[in-house]
């Protein structure tokens, strides 16, 4: 051993072996912590003892374990040690390049993880454990505080558990944990505490909110006496139906404040997809209750008045039809177990008030339509108009705009001259308006004044040049001395006492301009043959519609203009046949003549061609726009009609005739012919406008033509002349 150990090649080996088992110990002492004895064995034993040492505690194959065996030679068995060794190194090598590469692919939410963890362990140390374990033991309290039932009850308890086995980095934490909120938050049996059912105040106050609606208010007292005989009634599904600008929407927060229930409001206009109703399934992402259910947390009570505005305005595309969705919510029979597709459980909405509100019936789907109660709303008259006016629109004006009537004062007849010059409509959202354009003026005169005081010891003449403008040329303005120390608020004061701005006609040309409306209008156009005055609905109220016709050289064809519908188009064709084949009746041609249409072209005209026209009820004045052109008679000036004909000449009933009648009035017409079935729908219009009106019935068309002329009609004139 000793010339062993001298010669140079296994000195070489030696220190070869001792190099690489050096780094295999230090890098098992890293990951062991025992690599000091080895060390010391390193040290101390010779190299060929170590090299069998070693070999012997790797795991290596049987053959290699005897090949190391029938190695005599002591360079030859260091070698292989050598070897084994340097493999083993080189393997522990790889392994740690992998650990390596597999931890710096730690994802972020592990990363967050390790640090929650670290976070958690930080706070039990200082001994402020407020850590994800209370939140959800916070959440746990609040649900069993929600009054659940008991089969959403257990559902929710089953999603609690899950919850509580989920780490919070997991995709799924945050949708459970939102859901579970929204079960924690919903009203399940929390409801309005209801003041005593006072018939009388509520009266009052609805009453101080609105003018008339007289059949709206006395629905509201017949629920208001069931439920003080039958405290757990079902609430009703009232829809209102009306022009713009009559009330529907604040006539239902009025409502929930007369019941003393919460209020909340949802606009159905433009929504097309059902999800807005009834909620998108949890298994998308983004998913979320419908609006019923979201407006039920917000508000927190489960018998809230709820306002489903512009109820006829939802459409329908690939995503569903909402209208379809509502017919759920809107059945007493089924909305006690309402099932949002967000929530997955039923939810009871047979305690809410449901309110809807549409300008138009016609879009809303018939078995949605039937589940409600519909209360037409068809406009205000004048009268009404004024005592709304001075009533609520002026103090809400004027306290818009910062005044009060000791700044500007608005006398009746000026409202009354606003409401027939400058606005003609079903509601007061235009006359609410021009009030405020005289309340900004009265403003800007306010302001003025201010700024043109001047405090000093003399009294100085105040001059305002847009003033001068905005009133009437020589207007006066009354002086007051105001003593030097006084401050602005109480110079406005003063000025306010001194003169107030009244309002009169010359005032309102300056600030609304020239009127609008006059009640020669329909004197004028109807000054020629061949024009009748009809009345029609629209979505904004009644109106009146001129039809004229004229007759021009041709092949004895019917010209149609001013953008309108089939079934206009129809009645149109039906007055001309009508007309020709009584020629000889109603004598409007010669003996001779047999065809009204000989060499001659009708062309039938209705003005305001931008706006689009149909609907049966324009059939009794085409037949007499007709007559008057082939007669060449004037239709008298202060008559209006509506009514749908037939072939043979019967008038038949039409609808709207309230909102028509109203119409009629607001433009000034004095009489107006109705179909006599019709008579029956005059209970509803008010007892003012029908004082103001003559009603003129008519069963066949001979009698709306009797009407219609001056000294009745024509062919009896003939007659007449004759006898």
């Amino acid at each position: 051993m000793e010339q062993v150990e001298q010669d140079p090649d296994f000195v070489t080996l030696s220190r070869q072996f001792k190099a690489i088992a050096m780094e295999l110990i230090s890098i098992l002492e890293q990951k062991q912590k025992t690599g000091g004895r080895i060390k010391v064995l390193l040290e101390t034993l010779p190299f060929h003892k170590l090299a069998d040492i070693f070999v012997a505690s790797f795991e290596i194959s049987f053959e290699e374990q005897l090949c190391m065996l029938d190695s005599v030679d002591p360079k030859v068995r260091l070698s292989k040690a050598t070897e084994l060794v340097d493999r083993h190194l080189q393997s522990i090598r790889v392994a740690e390049k992998i650990t390596q590469k597999v931890e710096g692919q730690l994802s972020k939410s592990q990363k967050e993880y390790l640090l929650r963890q670290q976070m958690r362990a930080i706070k039990e140390e200082l001994g402020d454990n407020d850590d994800d374990e209370d939140d959800l033991a916070s959440l746990e309290r609040k649900m069993q505080n929600a009054g659940m039932p008991s089969n959403i009850w257990k559902h929710a308890q089953r999603e609690l558990r899950r919850l509580k086995k989920m780490q919070p980095q997991q995709p799924g934490y945050n949708s459970s944990r939102v859901y579970l909120d929204l079960l924690a938050d919903l009203p399940w049996q929390k409801a309005s505490e209801e003041q005593e059912m006072d018939l009388k105040a509520a009266k009052d106050h609805l009453d101080c909110d609105h003018y008339g609606l007289v059949k709206i208010k006395q629905r509201i007292f017949e629920y208001l006496a069931v439920r003080k005989l039958k405290p757990d009634a079902r609430g009703p599904v009232l829809c209102f139906v009306g022009p713009p600008g009559v009330g529907k929407t604040s006539l239902a927060s009025s409502i929930a404040a007369a019941l003393g229930r919460k209020f909340i409001r949802i606009s159905l206009g433009g929504v097309k997809d059902e999800a807005d109703i009834r909620g998108h399934r949890r298994t998308y992402i983004g998913s979320m209750p419908g609006r019923l259910i979201d407006g039920l947390k917000r508000v927190g009570v489960c018998n809230p008045v709820m306002l489903l505005d512009e109820i006829d305005k939802t459409g329908s595309d690939v995503r569903g039809d909402p209208a379809s969705a509502l017919l759920e919510v809107l059945d007493p029979e089924q909305n006690k177990s309402f099932n949002d597709h967000y929530l997955n459980v039923p939810f009871d909405l047979s305690k809410v008030i449901f309110v809807a509100t549409a300008n138009r019936m016609q879009p809303i789907p018939p078995p949605l339509l039937d589940r409600m109660e519909v209360i037409e709303l068809p406009g205000y008259t004048a009268e009404e108009k004024l005592r709304i006016a001075m009533q609520h629109l002026i103090p809400r004006v004027l306290d818009q705009h910062g005044l009060s009537s000791a700044f500007l004062q608005i006398p009746e007849d000026m409202v009354k001259l606003v409401i027939q010059r400058y606005t003609r409509e079903a509601g007061v959202r235009n006359l609410e308006r021009n009030l405020a354009a005289l309340a900004r003026a009265a403003a800007v005169r306010v302001v003025e004044r201010e700024q043109a005081v001047s405090v000093s010891k003399d009294v100085h003449k105040i001059t305002s040049p847009l003033l001068d403008n905005r009133l009437a040329e020589g207007a006066e303005m009354e002086m007051e001395v105001i003593p030097i120390g006084v401050n602005n608020h109480e110079i406005s004061n003063a000025f306010r006492i001194a003169s107030p701005l009244v309002v009169d006609e010359a005032m309102l040309e300056k600030i609304l301009g020239p009127p609008r409306f006059d009640d020669r209008e329909a004197a004028d156009r109807v000054a020629t043959p061949g024009v009748s005055v009809g009345l029609v609905w629209t979505a904004f109220g009644g109106e009146v519609q001129f039809v004229e016709a004229t007759s021009v050289v041709g092949n004895g064809e019917l010209h149609l203009t001013g953008q309108l519908g089939d079934v206009i188009k129809e009645s149109a064709q039906i007055a001309l046949t009508w007309v020709r084949a009584r020629v000889a009746d109603l004598k409007l041609a010669a003996a001779e003549e047999t065809d009204l249409l000989q060499g001659k072209d009708i062309h039938i005209h209705f003005p305001a061609g931008a706006v689009p026209k149909d609907g049966p009820s324009a059939g009794v004045t085409l037949v007499t726009a007709l007559v008057s052109l082939f007669s060449q008679k004037n239709v008298r000036a202060d008559t209006a009609m509506t009514g749908e004909m037939t072939l043979r000449g019967l008038v038949l009933p039409v609808g709207g005739v309230k909102d028509k009648v109203l119409a009629a009035h607001r433009y000034g017409i004095k009489r107006v012919i109705l179909p006599e079935r019709n008579l029956k729908d005059l209970v509803e219009v008010p007892a003012a406008v029908l004082s103001s009106l003559e009603i003129l019935v008519a069963k066949r068309m001979e009698d709306v033509l009797e009407h219609a002329f001056d000294g009745g009609c024509p062919w009896r004139q003939h007659q007449h002349s004759k006898l």
